[in-house]
């Protein structure tokens, strides 16, 4: 079985964002950042990748991202800051994982 990736996407520090799941985090994010995916992510410019946890199981990624969705704004920026306080952008750090 694969794995899942439960990702967030945003256009700058505390700006919009957008939570999506995949089973290859580097592409979807290199798909993201040309235009081709999501069209809140083309609309809004969320090219920062600035969270992104790993799960066993696709099916585990899914129910996260399904779980993320529903909260609050503040939780999201909770769980981005708790491991990416100056929303950085992540994707250089995942190309090889």
């Amino acid at each position: 079985m694969r794995g899942g990736w439960v990702y967030i996407m945003a256009d700058r520090y505390r700006g919009a964002t957008y939570i999506g799941v995949t089973a290859d985090l580097a592409a979807r994010v290199y798909a993201h950042r040309h235009g081709r995916g999501s069209a809140h992510v083309r609309k809004y410019c969320l090219l920062r990748l600035v969270h992104a946890e790993p799960y066993e199981t696709i099916d585990e990624a899914i129910a996260r991202e399904k779980a993320v969705k529903k909260w609050n704004r503040a939780w999201k920026i909770r769980l981005i800051e708790e491991g990416n306080p100056d929303w950085l952008d992540l994707y250089e750090h995942v190309i090889g994982a």
